[in-house]
C-alpha cells in the first residue's frame, strides 16, 4: 500500500509520520518547533524527515505538510505567524530538492479539515468548519464538499474574526480578535500564565470568544458545524466546549444557522498528521471529501 511521509508544522512542535493511503500512521517522530537556534529549524525539520522515512521499510510517494499560516502562492512559500524565523519561506521548493520527493503544502486547519470530512467528526459532510485552538488559531472551510482556497489559499483563517474590544493581541499587534484572545499564545501574552495553569472562568471565556466566531462564520455561511480540535480546545476540556456551545445557541437564531453544533475533533492528536497525508493524496487525486 502506498505511503505518504505527513508533517504537521506548528508553533510549539513538529509531528511526522508515515501514514498509508487509508490514513493509517504507521510510524512518528516529533520536535519542539523552538528547541534550537532560530537558524536550524528547517534543518531540523529535514533530520526529522529522513530518519522517519529510514525508520520504515516503505518509500513514501509523495510528501504531505500542513503548516501554519499564513501562506502565499497555495502555500508554496510560508509565513506562520508563531515562526518567525519563516517569512516567505520556500519551503516545498526546498524540501523537494533535499528530499527528493513530490511535495504538497496546504495551512493546517484546511489539513485538519481534510482529516476530519474524510475519517473523523465531519465525515460524510458537506459543509462545515475545523478549526485547530493551539497555539495559534486557523480554519478550514468546507461547502458543498469542496475546502475554500481563496486568492492565495488563506480562506478560513478564522483566527482573524473579531470577538471582542480590548481583549487579547496577537502576534500582529492587533488587539480583540480571536488569535489574541483565544490562542495559547494569546492567552500567554494576555494573562501570563501557560494555558495549562489558566484558571476556570479563563476556560470559559476562552469558548465564550470561539463560540462568538463559530456563530459568525455560520451566520455567514450557511453552514451547522464546526468540529474543533488543538491542544487548547482538548486541554481545556468540558468546560471549553460547554460555552463555546452556549453562546453559538445565543447567536445564531437567523433559520439557517439553528442548531449549530460545534464538536470536539474524531482524530485526537493524529489529526493533524492524517490532514497533512490528506493534502498530498487529495493533490494526486484521492477524493477525500464527501461529495453532494
Amino acid at each position: 500500500m502506498d505511503t505518504v511521509l505527513a508533517i504537521d508544522i506548528g508553533g510549539t512542535k513538529i509531528d511526522a509520520a508515515l501514514v498509508t493511503s487509508d490514513g493509517e500512521i504507521l510510524s512518528r517522530n516529533r520536535l519542539l518547533t523552538q528547541e534550537g537556534p532560530e537558524d536550524s529549524l528547517y534543518k531540523r525539520v529535514v533530520d526529522l524527515a529522513q530518519n522517519t522515512v529510514a525508520e520504515s521499510d516503505t518509500q513514501p510517494v509523495a510528501v504531505g505538510i500542513g503548516c501554519g499560516g499564513p501562506g502565499k502562492d497555495t502555500y508554496n512559500r510560508v509565513s506562520p505567524l508563531n515562526i518567525p524565523q519563516w517569512r516567505d519561506f520556500p519551503l516545498r521548493l526546498k524540501l523537494e530538492c533535499d528530499l527528493r520527493i513530490q511535495t504538497f503544502i496546504d495551512n493546517d486547519a484546511k489539513a485538519l479539515a481534510l482529516a476530519e470530512g474524510w475519517l473523523g467528526a465531519a465525515k460524510g459532510q458537506a459543509n462545515f468548519i475545523a478549526m485547530v485552538v493551539s497555539t495559534g488559531i486557523g480554519g478550514g472551510i468546507v461547502l458543498n464538499g469542496d475546502l475554500l482556497e481563496g486568492n492565495e489559499g488563506n480562506a478560513g483563517h478564522i483566527g482573524h474574526i473579531f470577538v471582542q474590544p480590548n481583549a487579547g493581541q496577537d502576534a500582529l499587534g492587533v488587539i480583540g480578535l480571536l488569535e489574541g484572545s483565544a490562542s495559547g499564545s494569546g492567552i500567554s501574552r494576555r494573562y501570563g500564565m501557560e494555558p495549562h495553569e489558566v484558571p476556570s472562568e479563563i476556560r470559559h471565556e476562552t469558548g465564550v470568544f470561539v463560540g462568538r466566531a463559530v456563530a459568525s462564520v455560520a451566520n455567514l455561511l450557511d453552514l451547522q458545524l464546526a468540529v474543533v480540535s488543538g491542544s487548547v480546545a482538548f486541554g481545556f476540556g468540558d468546560i471549553f466546549f460547554e460555552s463555546a456551545q452556549q453562546t453559538i445557541n445565543e447567536l445564531t437564531k437567523i433559520e439557517h444557522s439553528k442548531g449549530t453544533r460545534i464538536e470536539p475533533g474524531a482524530l485526537g492528536d493524529q489529526g493533524p498528521l492524517i490532514g497533512a497525508a490528506a493534502v498530498a493524496l487529495r493533490k494526486m487525486g484521492k477524493r477525500i471529501l464527501t461529495e453532494l
